[in-house]
């Protein structure tokens, strides 16, 4: 609430559109009163007039916007199912779950609770036995395996607990190993991360010459150099030690502030959890709300 006040302070009560041509005449649309935050510059498809205001698109971001921001997931009554020597196993038992653009949600639970099952559903890695999932407007159950594999490729970040860097590549070229194989490769937005992740001193490095915390950021650079629309990270800091560990997200956390990424996270860790905007709990299969920032 806060954040959105700060960011209305700079508009005026009333705004009015420009003058639009309607079939050869001039044509003023009426004065327009908004009780809460206007459209984002960004997503308006007519320019206002407070769109040429310099001071307030500086005020403008990606978090001043967050409430009126499309879904980028959306988890419908998800069930999945193993079959075992003992019999049928239900991982998952209707799961229902949303994250909006640029919102961070921390996904706990015990172990064996569904947590990486969900995950994996959610990269599609895996497939539903019922239920939905849809991304950033596409529904995971009506692409095949090409199909998949090229949207994962350039819509879908994995940061995983074990930092899976390529040993005989330096630091330079496996931060852009995901973008240039997803044909995402952005000169500018890869400088941008180096400087935000403190990498810039390692890009002649190789991995085996990197502490744990120093390859866990390069893993997180590589993950959103192709600008994913959704991250998702298993453990991400499972590896660190308490200090490193707080370090890396905070990274992490001061990355995704500057991009409309989504970020899901699994962790076992209330701390952790704590940072992130949202957490919700599996518990037997089943979701359930643990509390909002």
């Amino acid at each position: 609430a806060n954040t959105k006040q700060k960011w209305l302070e700079g508009f005026p009560k009333t705004i009015e559109s420009p003058t639009l041509k309607y079939r050869g005449q001039a044509k003023r649309r009426p004065v327009r009163s908004y009780d809460s935050a206007p459209p984002a510059p960004a997503l308006c498809e007519e320019r206002s007039s407070f769109a040429n205001d310099a001071d307030a698109l500086r005020r403008y971001s990606f978090n001043s916007v967050r409430n009126i921001e499309p879904l980028m997931l959306q988890v419908r009554n998800v069930f999945k199912r193993y079959t075992t020597a003992q019999g049928p196993l239900n991982v998952l038992r209707g799961v229902d779950l949303h994250l909006t653009q640029g919102e961070s949600l921390a996904l706990m639970g015990e172990s064996g609770s569904g947590k990486s099952t969900l995950l994996h559903l959610v990269a599609g890695l895996d497939q539903v036995d019922d239920g939905s999932i849809e991304i950033a407007g596409q529904r995971l159950d009506l692409m095949n395996e090409s199909q998949l594999a090229n949207w994962r490729r350039t819509e879908i970040g994995l940061v995983f607990q074990q930092f899976n860097l390529i040993g005989s590549l330096k630091i330079a070229d496996n931060l852009a190993f995901q973008a240039r194989l997803a044909g995402r490769f952005d000169a500018l937005w890869q400088t941008h991360l180096i400087e935000r992740l403190g990498l810039g001193t390692l890009l002649d490095r190789y991995p085996e010459q990197l502490s744990g915390g120093q390859q866990q950021r390069v893993a997180i650079g590589r993950a959103l150099a192709s600008r994913p629309s959704l991250l998702l990270a298993d453990e991400p800091t499972g590896n660190l030690d308490e200090t490193t560990s707080d370090e890396v997200l905070q990274l992490l956390l001061d990355v995704l502030a500057d991009s409309p990424t989504s970020l899901l996270m699994v962790t076992h860790s209330p701390r952790v959890a704590d940072r992130l905007a949202r957490k919700v709990v599996l518990h037997l299969g089943r979701l359930a709300v643990e509390g909002e920032r």
